[in-house]
């Protein structure tokens, strides 16, 4: 992602620097902040001044356990994978006029001429590379590189925080868009935490008209129901068999959640697994057969970013609502743990800071 070629900028913006600052996972829980070249462009890319990156789930499982999956942080990475900035530079076949711009970042790289690609599933991509995936390096930088067609432009009605968390939007989307969610729907979210407040909003957005979110949080619950749950269900108390609904959304990850909301799913109903959980969990498979339950998970997205700001702009959706903890990159360790205290929803490092 880092190819050299020529910089185009244009008169008025200042010159990009040669070297940046970056957070950098140098091990398993340590992070160091460096000084590093700034990245070269390809033709096609743009490079971004990044303003805001949330901090995900995913970040901070590499941070405690270096790794998740057959993904292994083997070698220094810079973290990150949500994010906004303003275009400093543009390669050399990219329109100039581009420069300045504040846009919204799909952190994603796919081939475009394999099979899923060109069927359209480009997250399926076997050959794609994914800010803070190894060995792809992320967004707590100063600077990144992306494809231009991946830098969507923002209007200024959208904070850099809501360009940032669009990222996690697009999960919820996708979520929402794999479950048939549509007006009138009534569907089940399963964790009341950013994903699952996202998924209730995008509900919301789709037109459902029943929105049932489960935790064990009650100070949770009562902020899903501010925002985008029409129901909210303690999960330790309240059952959630029989509930018939559309569509279930797991975005807790839990083994317990995701037997007990297909439970909760009628005839010919859909079940989605976002959330990070166990490699393998016991799954009802009579109840999933007799009542032709259909099953899938999430594993990204695609096309979703054009939508996601529409509905921000329009007001359907808000995300600056789930920032809690706003950090400097020298802070990114501190932002990094700070979904471990209570009270917290959404961290976001600002490497301008």
């Amino acid at each position: 992602m880092t190819t050299s070629t020529a910089q185009s900028r244009t008169p008025g913006h200042p010159e990009v620097p040669a070297t940046m600052r970056a957070a950098v996972l140098k091990r398993q829980g340590e992070m160091a902040l460096e000084t590093l070249a700034v990245p070269q462009l390809d033709p096609d890319q743009v490079l971004v001044q990044v303003a805001a990156v949330g901090v995900c789930g995913s970040d901070v499982h590499y941070y405690d356990h270096g790794r998740i999956g057959d993904y292994v942080v083997d070698h220094p990475l810079i973290l990150g994978h949500e994010l906004s900035g303003r275009i400093a530079a543009v390669g050399s076949a990219v329109d100039s006029a581009r420069v300045g711009q504040r846009v919204a970042v799909e952190p994603q790289r796919p081939c475009r001429t394999c099979k899923q690609c060109k069927a359209g599933r480009y997250n399926l991509c076997p050959d794609i590379e994914f800010y803070a995936t190894p060995p792809i390096d992320g967004a707590f930088a100063e600077y990144v590189t992306i494809q231009s067609d991946f830098a969507y432009d923002i209007p200024d009605s959208v904070s850099d925080e809501a360009a940032a968390l669009i990222e996690p939007l697009s999960v919820g989307l996708w979520a929402c868009e794999r479950a048939g969610i549509k007006p009138g729907s009534r569907v089940l979210i399963a964790g009341a935490g950013p994903i699952g407040i996202i998924a209730a909003q995008a509900a919301r957005a789709f037109g459902a008209t029943e929105i049932y979110v489960s935790d064990i949080a009650e100070d949770r619950l009562a902020f899903a129901l501010e925002h985008g749950a029409t129901h909210a269900l303690n999960a330790k108390t309240d059952s959630t068999e029989g509930l018939d609904v559309d569509a279930f959304i797991d975005a807790s990850g839990a083994p317990q959640a995701v037997r007990s909301g297909i439970k909760a799913v009628g005839p010919a109903g859909r079940v989605i697994l976002v959330g990070l959980g166990a490699d393998d969990v016991e799954l009802p498979v009579a109840y999933i057969q007799n009542r032709e339950i259909w099953l899938s998970g999430v594993f990204r997205y695609t096309n979703t970013w054009p939508l996601a700001i529409q509905l921000i702009a329009d007001g359907k959706v808000d995300l600056d609502i789930l920032v809690t903890g706003r950090f400097a990159l020298a802070d990114s360790e501190q932002a990094l743990n700070a979904g471990k205290q209570a009270g917290q929803l959404k961290a976001v490092v600002y490497p301008g800071r």
